[in-house]
């Protein structure tokens, strides 16, 4: 019991220095920012339900929303999907040093083109380790809903955020707003059709597209690593997703061998990855009877 009673403690102040840290970002978000957070869909998978939970008094930062349950499909282990595409970074806030924001545990920034951000909070895991980053589009997984951070029950803590910084008290979701107070069931139609992966996601962290080339059925994908000088190519599906179909992608160093990964995949082929400094690539694939052959281009 005592145990219990320190743990209460430890996180009732951690939840008091989390308050104090996010205060300045608790206000409404100016107009402006409601027509841009709209776009936003659910977090999770197509035709998923859960509750949006904007629950006040107490919630800290007052305004995010807690992702929970609802009816007989539990959301632990469900996994979360980027709202909107953007720049994902990724942290964990479970080392003593990191006490001020320790409640969050493994989380997900989101940076938006238009400088909004969104945060996941509470994750099981995450798809890139502390400290990295990748490009994502709105689909693409970022981890799962666990209850790390604390003594929480397994959800999704979820904020929007302003490009000046406020967090939206009011955010919207799928078009649906959760001002303070209401707790609304809202279905995903995040991911409905589309492919889960993104190139950068196959490709690893340092990886960015830098061509790319349309298939009927699918995308090849040149992606370029500066920190490695290696090149990797993927060919993402566009039909026939969850279901093994013929799919290819290969790459070329001028001079050098090709490489390819062909078969029969669910989602994509690849990633085919090879050191090319200073010398053209040729690369492409194909989805089914649709193929694509660079010339040898991108030298250097």
């Amino acid at each position: 019991m005592a145990a219990t009673r320190t743990r209460r403690a430890l996180m009732v102040a951690l939840t008091a220095v989390l308050t104090v840290a996010v205060s300045s970002a608790t206000s409404q978000a100016a107009p402006a920012d409601v027509g841009i957070m709209a776009a936003h869909k659910s977090p999770f998978d197509c035709g998923k339900t859960f509750y949006a939970n904007n629950w006040t008094p107490g919630h800290n930062p007052s305004g995010a929303i807690d992702w929970q349950t609802y009816g007989s499909d539990a959301i632990d282990g469900e996994t979360v999907r980027a709202t909107a595409s953007g720049t994902a970074t990724f942290s964990t806030t479970l080392s003593a040093a990191d006490v001020g924001i320790m409640a969050y545990g493994n989380y997900v920034t989101i940076t938006h083109g238009d400088g909004t951000r969104t945060r996941y909070a509470h994750l099981a895991t995450m798809v890139r380790s502390p400290g990295q980053s990748m490009s994502v589009s709105q689909g693409t997984k970022i981890g799962t809903v666990g209850g790390t951070g604390g003594d929480y029950a397994p959800h999704l803590h979820y904020e929007q955020i302003s490009a000046s910084g406020v967090l939206d008290t009011s955010p919207t979701v799928e078009g649906v707003t959760v001002s303070l107070g209401q707790k609304k069931a809202i279905t995903s139609t995040n991911n409905c059709g589309g492919n889960p992966y993104s190139p950068d996601e196959v490709c690893g962290s340092g990886y960015s597209v830098i061509d790319q080339a349309g298939l009927t059925g699918g995308t090849v994908y040149l992606l370029y690593n500066s920190g490695n000088s290696n090149n990797c190519v993927v060919t993402l599906k566009s039909t026939n997703l969850g279901t093994a179909s013929a799919v290819s992608a290969f790459l070329e160093p001028q001079g050098g061998t090709r490489t390819t990964d062909s078969g029969s995949y669910a989602y994509y082929a690849g990633p085919v990855r090879k050191a090319a400094p200073s010398v053209c690539v040729k690369w492409g694939g194909s989805v089914g009877s649709s193929t694509y052959t660079s010339p040898f281009e991108h030298c250097g």
